[in-house]
């Protein structure tokens, strides 16, 4: 008889704790945010990212009353700064800028410092979109055809710059190399800018960039555009072929997107608050002309939504990335 009352008050007070708790993480999701939230976007000024995240955090901040401030760390192909966000506080105050980047760049590195999946708590997909193929103004070609017949002429010779090992515009390269027979030099940078430097400059004939940072440098005519990466032609540049249809690859596809994530661990009522106004912000009228204007097509997604992306795309580029056998190794 006592050991089931004892059992009875431990049943009792247990599920008074787990209420008091459920409770206490209302109050503090109710009160958030009561200080700045800080923004890490793990690229360089001036990129895709840096533009799409500035935007976003604008908005946020009139909409949650606290400034967001942004952090630009970059480095090791976004993985430096989600670092940052791993070992931060999962209190709500610090959040990722992450990519598709996040979740295949560890896949691809020597003990790499983040694990896309589990470290973060993914918030909403912001937006999709195209990489594009592109070379300087001193290459002698005009389409990828060109590209690709000066790398089978010249093997291991044609350099291609991207915003850094592992990232998507790394392995959109590889993928090029694997699908049409060819063997292309990767040479990865610290961001998209420092990579148009050299390619501007003629040091790097050729390169895979993301569509919000190509697309001004192609406009001013510092660049040649040659073909994008998913399976539609962008409506921004309907110039541009596919992949596909320049080379006949059916199978080419090497999209970004971008997106919000808290470190692993932050309570899910604070997640939500952010996915509930940055879904809000995405859906207004302006935000989405703004996405459409520089080359994304807009999301928007729940954290379950998103997080249900990402574990399909994990699995799909870990297959890719095993067969064309890409490592850092």
């Amino acid at each position: 008889m006592m050991t089931q009352l004892r059992a009875k008050t431990f049943f009792t007070h247990a599920v008074a704790a787990l209420l008091l708790l459920g409770t206490a993480s209302l109050a503090h999701a109710q009160a958030y945010p009561s200080r700045p939230i800080t923004l890490i976007i793990p690229q360089a000024p001036g990129g895709g990212s840096d533009t799409i995240g500035r935007y976003i955090a604008e908005k946020l901040k009139d909409r949650l009353g606290q400034p967001i401030v942004t952090e630009n760390r970059a480095g090791a192909a976004g993985m430096l700064g989600a670092a940052v966000v791993k070992r931060a506080p999962a209190d709500g105050y610090t959040l990722l800028l992450g990519a598709i980047d996040t979740i295949v760049t560890p896949l691809v590195s020597r003990n790499p410092p983040i694990d896309g999946i589990k470290d973060f708590a993914p918030i909403t997909q912001l937006a999709t979109s195209h990489n594009v193929w592109l070379v300087g103004p001193g290459f002698p070609g005009n389409s990828l055809k060109d590209l690709v017949a000066a790398a089978k002429a010249n093997p291991g010779k044609i350099d291609y710059a991207s915003s850094g090992f592992g990232s998507m515009q790394h392995l959109g390269g590889a993928m090029l190399s694997a699908q049409a027979g060819i063997e292309l030099s990767h040479i990865p940078y610290k961001g998209g800018p420092p990579a148009f430097a050299d390619v501007i400059g003629g040091r790097v004939p050729a390169m895979v960039s993301g569509f919000q940072g190509a697309l001004p440098q192609i406009r001013a005519d510092k660049v040649r555009g040659l073909a994008v990466t998913g399976k539609q032609r962008s409506p921004t540049l309907p110039d541009l072929p596919t992949v596909s249809e320049a080379l006949g690859l059916p199978d080419y596809e090497a999209l970004n997107w971008q997106g919000l994530f808290f470190p692993a661990g932050t309570p899910a009522p604070i997640v939500e608050r952010i996915s509930s106004e940055v879904r809000k912000i995405i859906a207004e009228p302006e935000t989405r002309d703004w996405l459409v204007a520089n080359g994304y097509e807009p999301s928007g997604n729940t954290p379950a939504e998103f997080a249900a992306l990402i574990a399909a795309d994990y699995k799909r580029w870990s297959e890719i990335i095993k067969a064309a056998n890409i490592s850092s190794d």
